[in-house]
């Protein structure tokens, strides 16, 4: 028997713009790595990455890690950002204050634009991914060097130093953040009790961003995603608040749509409910 696959038309396809992740590989495929490549492939964007580090991890737990070295981790920064045009970058877990240094070096060397810090610090299963003394080199390295950082409520209690338990405490710990040089800043509020709100804040004015809470326990991988959003639209084009209200979009959207797999906390859905074309 004999089979004949069907010829297509060759054309010139458009240069998509090229977004590069900074961040740890997730094994269970729901956050890190994964979750970025699938948010940038969604959204139009082709995706490179910089691995930091290898983690054993599903959706029950994170039962090993591996840390790259700081010299392999510049190396693949290096390899992408000499060969490809980067539109966006973003940062996931970083792991140790070594490899904070090496990347703040390797994005100023290669003026990477349009930097977008997600301050990971702990998994979904409360196991730490940044090691305790390296929150200072992450502040002080890199938060000057970002378009946006995104912590989530306990993230930002972390980086403040006081606790977040009303929209009065996000406004505080977002102008302190501020304070510590990226262009914006967002309180992620998923946290809270209610509206998912989420309050951005760049130093004038504060924006508040409202969705419906979908009540599921399939959430892993939620900031990665939505850090990962953020990048591409930026990629893209969009103004910072554009990204950040498409992105919000896209999470809402991917959370709505999660996935029940495996025993634990499922990943949200990264395919997206539309394919758009390269613009914002």
């Amino acid at each position: 028997m004999k089979y004949e696959i069907t010829e297509f038309d060759r054309t010139e396809r458009e240069v998509a713009p090229v977004a590069l992740t900074i961040a740890g590989s997730d094994s269970g495929g729901g956050a890190g790595i994964q979750a970025d490549i699938k948010t940038f492939t969604s959204l139009g964007v082709f995706g490179t990455s910089a691995l930091t580090a290898i983690t054993a991890q599903n959706t029950v737990g994170v039962p090993g890690i591996h840390v790259l070295e700081p010299s392999f981790v510049t190396a693949q920064i290096d390899a992408v950002a000499t060969d490809f045009s980067l539109s966006a970058a973003k940062t996931g877990m970083l792991a140790n204050a070594d490899i904070i240094h090496a990347v703040a070096q390797a994005i100023r060397q290669h003026s990477i634009p349009k930097l977008v810090i997600d301050p990971v610090m702990v998994s979904k299963t409360r196991v730490s991914l940044l090691e305790p003394q390296a929150k200072e080199a992450l502040v002080k390295q890199l938060f000057p060097l970002a378009t946006v950082v995104t912590p989530n409520i306990p993230e930002a209690e972390e980086i403040t130093g006081f606790r977040i338990v009303a929209p009065a405490d996000m406004r505080r710990a977002a102008m302190q953040i501020k304070d510590l040089g990226p262009q914006w800043v967002v309180v992620k509020g998923g946290h809270m009790e209610g509206e998912a709100i989420d309050l951005a804040y760049n130093g004038e004015e504060f924006i508040e961003i409202s969705s419906r809470r979908y009540q599921t326990k399939n959430t892993h991988g939620t900031g990665c995603t939505f850090s990962a959003a953020i990048t591409a639209y930026l990629a893209l084009g969009a103004t910072v608040v554009d990204a950040l209200l498409k992105a919000k979009e896209f999470i809402t959207w991917a959370i709505a749509n999660s996935l029940s797999l495996g025993h634990g906390h499922g990943p949200v859905n990264h395919f997206y409910y539309r394919r758009p074309t390269n613009s914002v």
